[in-house]
């Protein structure tokens, strides 16, 4: 631990953090980020771009909110015909944990926005 140092976060979609998380821990880890777009496993699937995970999206969050060890937050990007939808079962689905939840704008990386897929907040 460096001195004077108050926090160490990771942000992660959580597909490793059950392996991660106890060596995480010990090496100072005191908040996470969780990047979590939907609450259905086969979209969580096609975001992470990775088939045959086995993992519920449900279970990520809900991993290190029951070691209730750290800080958690969960970040979910709207997007359009995606995920709206969800909104309100995001909001049920956390009301109880212990963990803060933020929804943020699509922006894309590459500066091509696609109208159609941004959920403005105002909206």
């Amino acid at each position: 631990k460096l001195e004077g140092l108050k926090t160490i976060a990771i942000t992660t979609n959580g597909i490793n953090l059950t392996r991660l998380l106890p060596r995480l821990k010990e090496a100072g880890l005191n908040a996470i980020n969780i990047s979590l777009d939907t609450l259905v496993p086969a979209k969580f699937e096609f975001i992470v771009r990775r088939k045959g995970t086995n993992l519920s999206s449900k279970a990520t969050v809900l991993i290190p909110a029951r070691i209730c060890l750290l800080y958690l937050q969960v970040n979910c990007v709207v997007m359009r015909g995606l995920n709206e939808d969800e909104l309100l079962d995001f909001v049920d689905f956390t009301k109880d944990l212990p963990l803060d939840v933020r929804f943020i704008e699509y922006m894309p990386f590459d500066g091509k926005y696609s109208c159609s897929e941004i959920l403005y907040g105002m909206e």
